[in-house]
């Protein structure tokens, strides 16, 4: 058996819409669903509802943790990396998944979405940032309808 895909799930780590919620929670289901990791940020918000999800289908969860403690992560992380970094650790987030996924946010999910893009990751927006077309070296984020479509995109463009 190969190395297992990995997608990075990026977004707002406080307060999240109900609906935020329950995309980020389906995301992590439909992920684990086809054996893949999840690599978030670890805290609170979309990232702990990701992982949540992904919990619920058996899946594997990662948290790259900013801080130095590992009880910092949020309940549903299996693997806690602790970086001692602060928001630095942004760039291990975007650089772990074969294909990163946002969910809503704010500047740090932007920061994650730059991040990707330079290292040429495919990036997959639910409800976040929109960069005009062919403006940032020919990338842009590929918005996604819900999240099993975000899913279905992000392995496509893995595959290709």
């Amino acid at each position: 058996m190969g190395r297992r895909i990995c997608i990075s799930v990026i977004g707002a780590g406080g307060e999240i819409t109900p609906e935020e919620a329950s995309t980020a929670a389906e995301l992590g289901r439909e992920i684990a669903r086809r054996g893949a990791v999840v690599i978030c940020g670890g805290l609170g918000g979309v990232m702990t509802e990701v992982a949540k999800g992904a919990k619920e289908e058996g899946g594997l969860t990662i948290g790259i943790i900013p801080g130095d403690n590992p009880a910092g992560a949020n309940p549903f992380i299996d693997v806690a990396i602790v970086t001692g970094m602060g928001i630095a650790r942004n760039v291990i987030v975007a650089s772990s998944g074969d294909a990163v996924i946002a969910v809503s946010g704010k500047l740090g999910t932007l920061s994650e979405i730059a991040l990707a893009l330079i290292r040429q990751k495919p990036v997959i927006g639910l409800g976040t940032w929109q960069l005009e077309e062919g403006r940032i070296e020919n990338r842009s984020i590929i918005p996604a309808m819900n999240a099993e479509d975000a899913v279905e995109k992000a392995f496509a463009l893995i595959w290709k």
